[in-house]
C-alpha cells in the first residue's frame, strides 16, 4: 500500500512537471514558435574546408555541423555562396556570398604581422537567410544576422599565405540577429 502511494504521488508531481514545462528537458533546446532574437556561433578549428560547427542560441537552442554548399546542395569548397546549418531539429541556409568577398578583400594582405608570421583578419556582414531553405522546425525561418567573421591564425614558415599552410587556425563567425517563423 505504501509502496502505491509513492508511486501515484511520484507520477502526480511528473505530470505537474510537465504541465508546467518545468520538468520538459526537450523545451530548453526546441526552437521558439513565433521568433525574436537568435545568436550564431559558426567555428572551424584549423580547417580552411567546407565542414564547420554551429551553435544557435536566444530564441533557437540548437547545435550540429555547418556546410559550406552551392544553391544546389553541392559542397562549395571556395565558400563562396551559402551556408547549410544542418541543425538537431532542422536545417537553413545563410547567404554568405558577400561576407566572403569582403574577407577575401581583407586577406590579401597576408601576413598581417610578418615578423610572426601570423594574422588576425575581421571583416563585417550581414547574413541573410536564404528564403524557403528551413526544414523541420525551421521550416518558415525569415531573417537575417549581422556578423563579424574573424580569423586568427599562425602561418607556416615561410612565411607564404597559402591554402593549408598554417600551423594553427580559428575561424568564427559571430553575431545575433532578430528572425521569425
Amino acid at each position: 500500500m505504501h509502496r502505491n502511494w509513492f508511486m501515484s504521488l511520484l507520477a502526480l508531481a511528473f505530470a505537474g512537471l510537465l504541465a508546467t514545462g518545468i520538468g520538459a528537458a526537450a523545451a530548453a533546446t526546441a526552437p521558439a514558435a513565433a521568433g525574436g532574437t537568435a545568436n550564431i556561433m559558426i567555428y572551424g578549428v584549423n580547417t580552411d574546408g567546407a565542414y564547420w560547427h554551429a551553435i544557435v542560441s536566444g530564441v533557437i537552442g540548437d547545435y550540429g555541423p555547418a556546410v559550406s554548399i552551392y544553391p544546389d546542395g553541392q559542397v562549395d569548397p571556395a565558400h563562396n555562396s551559402e551556408l547549410v546549418l544542418r541543425l538537431t531539429h532542422g536545417s537553413f541556409r545563410l547567404s554568405i556570398g558577400a561576407l566572403i568577398k569582403a574577407f577575401v578583400k581583407a586577406a590579401a594582405h597576408e601576413p598581417v604581422y610578418p615578423k610572426t608570421c601570423t594574422d588576425l583578419i575581421s571583416v563585417t556582414g550581414t547574413t541573410p537567410i536564404v528564403a524557403g531553405s528551413g526544414t523541420g522546425a525551421y521550416h518558415r525561418i525569415r531573417g537575417s544576422f549581422p556578423v563579424i567573421l574573424t580569423l586568427n591564425e599562425v602561418e607556416a614558415r615561410p612565411c607564404q599565405p597559402s591554402p593549408g599552410g598554417f600551423r594553427a587556425q580559428l575561424i568564427t563567425v559571430t553575431g545575433s540577429g532578430t528572425i521569425s517563423f
